[in-house]
């Protein structure tokens, strides 16, 4: 908790006091047909780096450095109008289309097929989503037996028909996308939409019964039906789904940095709240399942900057909310992550939204370069970083005055430790714009273990950002001052930063290293 007379912040860690096991989906994204995010985002025949796919090499290889496990797909509000058959078979025979959603001209060049192959190419698992705002069951049960059913029926023999002779095998499903918004193509009650995810998830479940399911939650934590959106919802679908979806984006209003600096607070609260929620349905119904969440949307966006869907004009892959992201903006990002880990018990999927120049890691410019913007740097990092379980964090930190949320901790922090590797991982933010805060870690229940990889993400100038002129304005640098001397591992956070570091065993020494082999 907060506490203004500490100088200096002290975190304990214990192998012993773990909060759960992270499921690597944890490190997702989100591929919509929305602005440049498919059309000269990731997909741009002609350009200097595509395939013979038309799939630009230079972003598939930072996506693969960005180390996303998961990838959502189509949408977004995008599919809440889509149809699917749109975007299979030849692609001369495709149909051009509205897309409602974000009045644009879609051409279904890319489509469902496209996507998978270049998902694999990523390595990444796809998690697919349903259109229940314009469609419902039949088109669902359609689609998953296209993609999932080996042979001998009129659509799988489809999908072969279309150069994809072995199922798609895609396990993860979400039934719509935000249909508590009366922005999106067919809105729906609680009780509405309730019914019909239920309804399709059974019928889902009897084409292909290993898959996952995902069931809407609230568009965000600020929607008038909050709460009781997802009681309803739960009480028609709590046994057949898997998960309750979360949607959050966080922006500063006006000048008030720092409270942007602490929305973390804000997502741990919603998570929480769901949490509850979640429960308090399961125990009404008096089911011994645990719930949990995808938090398949979230993000720093800077929505006041947007104009707004109606004003929008009929236009094909727009630039749209198209945030340059600063170092500040790198360090919300990193403790939302952050939050994430902490509650890795029950959250089991995460998508930052979106992958490719919506609110995005990677930029692009057509016929030209692809670049990191500063929030690639915490995403990457943690991804590849954060292994085996999430710890609980015992600290003491001084606090600071917040308009939004009162009196909030000045630094966040969360750890990971990898068993089978040895190998511990402190992920830490100082949220004050004024000071630097010396950190003194307890490891001592983590005897032998040495300093490994330090990063450090701090700028003199915290509205830094990366650009196509300088793509490495900002990027991670090492931590010059951490030691672990007698059990504590210390070190410096300066002012608004983000740091990442590794304990790890020590190099063998050279008595235990095997002879050369003789020639």
């Amino acid at each position: 908790m907060g506490d203004d007379s500490a100088d200096r912040v002290r975190v304990v860690l214990d192998p012993e006091n773990q909060v759960g096991q992270l499921d690597r989906r944890l490190f997702g994204s989100f591929v919509e047909h929305m602005g440049r995010c498919v059309y000269t985002g990731i997909f741009e025949p002609g350009h200097p780096s595509a395939g013979a796919d038309g799939f630009r090499r230079d972003v598939l290889d930072l996506t693969r450095e960005l180390g996303v496990t998961t990838i959502r797909y189509p949408g977004g509000n995008f599919v809440s109008s889509y149809r699917w058959e749109d975007g299979v078979g030849p692609v001369e025979s495709r149909p051009a289309r509205l897309d409602l959603a974000w009045r644009a001209l879609e051409p279904n060049t890319v489509g469902l097929n496209e996507f998978m192959g270049w998902a694999r190419e990523v390595g990444a698992e796809p998690m697919m989503a349903v259109n229940l705002g314009t469609r419902g069951v039949e088109a669902a049960t359609d689609l998953i037996e296209y993609c999932n059913h080996p042979s001998g029926t009129f659509l799988s023999d489809l999908r072969k028909s279309h150069g994809v002779p072995e199922p798609h095998g895609i396990k993860l499903w979400c039934l719509g996308n935000e249909l508590d918004g009366p922005w999106q193509m067919g809105q729906k009650t609680a009780a509405e939409y309730g019914r019909l995810a239920a309804e399709t998830a059974k019928a889902m479940r009897m084409v292909d019964d290993t898959i996952e399911l995902v069931a809407v939650g609230s568009s965000n934590s600020g929607m008038p039906t909050f709460g009781a959106w997802e009681a309803e919802v739960l009480e028609h679908t709590y046994d057949l789904v898997d998960y309750i979806s979360m949607h959050d984006y966080y922006e500063p209003v006006g000048d008030d940095l720092d409270s942007f600096l602490a929305s973390s607070v804000d997502m741990d609260g919603f998570i929480g709240a769901v949490v509850a929620t979640a429960d308090h349905v399961g125990a009404r119904l008096r089911s011994r399942k645990k719930l949990r969440i995808s938090f398949d949307e979230w993000n720093v966006w800077y929505q006041a900057k947007f104009v707004g869907q109606r004003n929008l004009d009929w236009k094909f892959a727009r630039e749209l909310i198209e945030d340059e992201y600063s170092v500040v903006d790198a360090v919300v990002v990193g403790s939302l992550l952050i939050t994430l880990l902490r509650h890795a018990d029950r959250v089991a999927i995460a998508c930052q939204a979106q992958l490719v120049n919506v609110i995005a890691p990677i930029l692009t410019r057509p016929g030209g370069p692809a670049w990191r913007q500063t929030i690639f740097h915490p995403f990457a990092l943690t991804a590849r970083l954060a292994q085996g379980v999430a710890l609980e964090v015992s600290a003491r930190t001084p606090g600071y005055d917040t308009p939004k949320f009162g009196l909030v901790d000045a630094v966040t922090a969360t750890a990971t430790w990898d068993e089978e590797r040895q190998t511990l991982a402190v992920f830490a933010v100082n949220r004050l714009q004024d000071r630097s805060l010396p950190v003194e870690v307890d490891v001592r229940r983590f005897p032998h273990l040495v300093l490994g990889e330090t990063h450090l993400l701090a700028d003199d100038d915290i509205h830094a950002r990366n650009t196509a002129a300088d793509p490495d304005r900002v990027r991670p640098q090492p931590l010059t001052d951490a030691s672990v001397v007698d059990g504590r591992l210390r070190f410096v956070l300066p002012p608004v930063s983000w740091t990442a570091i590794t304990l790890v065993p020590p190099p063998a020494h050279p008595a235990q290293t095997a002879p050369p082999a003789q020639t």
